[in-house]
C-alpha cells in the first residue's frame, strides 16, 4: 500500500491514493463503536447476562454503535472512502434502528414469536447487504475481511434462530457475535496503533485477499 493509505484500516488498496483530507482516520472509532455494541448484545444472546437486565446494549446502540458509527461514516465520506462511508453509515443506522425498534415496536408486539420474526427479517435484510460488503472487503485487508466474515455468520445464525424461535440457535449466534466483536476491536486497535505518528506498537492487519 502507498504511504498515504498505509494507516487506513478500512480503505481499499488502490493504485492512486485519495487526497489527504486533513482529518484523522475515523475507521478505528467506527470499528470500536460497532464492536462494543455487538459485544453487549451478543453477551445477552449467549446467556452471559444472567444477573443483568440483558438490555445494556440498548443505550449504546443509540449513542455509540449508532450515532458514533454514523459520525465515522460521515467522516469517511469526507475522506472519499466510499467503502468505509457505506459500511459505517449503514451499521450506524442499523444500531439506531434496532434500538428504536426495541423501544417503540417490541413492547407492542402481539407475541414473542412476532417480535422474533421482526428481528429475523431485519437480520436477513442486513445479511444481504453484508454479503456484498464482505466480498468487496477482500480488497481492503485481512482484518477487515474477518470482521465482515464473522458478522455474516452471526447474522445468518441469528436470523435462522429468530425465524425458528430456537433459543439454542440464538445462543450460538451470540457466541459467534462475541467473536465478531473481538475481531472488530482488534481491527480498531490496529487502526489506532498504525495511526499514531512514530508509534512503536504496530498491529498487523494483513494484506488484501484480492489485489
Amino acid at each position: 500500500m502507498s504511504s498515504v493509505s498505509e494507516d487506513r484500516t478500512i480503505q481499499p488498496n488502490v493504485a492512486t491514493a485519495p487526497p489527504v483530507s486533513g482529518i484523522a482516520d475515523p475507521a478505528p472509532l467506527g470499528l470500536a463503536a460497532f464492536a462494543l455494541t455487538t459485544f453487549l448484545l451478543s453477551a445477552a444472546n449467549a446467556g452471559w447476562m444472567t444477573k443483568a437486565t440483558g438490555d445494556a446494549w440498548l443505550g449504546y446502540a443509540l449513542a455509540y454503535g449508532g450515532f458514533g458509527q454514523l459520525l465515522a461514516g460521515m467522516w469517511e465520506f469526507r475522506n472519499r472512502n466510499v467503502f468505509g462511508a457505506t459500511a459505517f453509515s449503514t451499521y450506524g443506522g442499523f444500531w439506531i434502528g434496532l434500538g428504536l425498534w426495541a423501544l417503540l415496536v417490541a413492547p407492542h408486539a402481539t407475541s414473542a414469536a412476532a417480535a422474533g420474526h421482526d428481528v429475523a427479517w431485519i437480520l436477513l435484510a442486513f445479511a444481504i447487504f453484508n454479503t456484498y460488503m464482505m466480498v468487496l472487503s477482500a480488497q481492503v485487508n485481512t482484518a477487515v475481511f474477518a470482521v465482515f466474515l464473522t458478522l455474516e455468520i452471526t447474522e445468518i445464525i441469528l436470523f435462522i434462530g429468530n425465524f425458528s424461535a430456537s433459543t439454542g440457535t440464538i445462543k450460538a449466534g451470540g457466541y459467534v457475535g462475541i467473536v465478531t466483536a473481538l475481531v472488530a476491536w482488534y481491527t480498531s486497535a490496529a487502526g489506532v496503533s498504525n495511526g499514531i505518528a512514530g508509534g512503536k506498537i504496530l498491529l498487523p492487519v494483513g494484506r488484501p485477499l484480492v489485489s
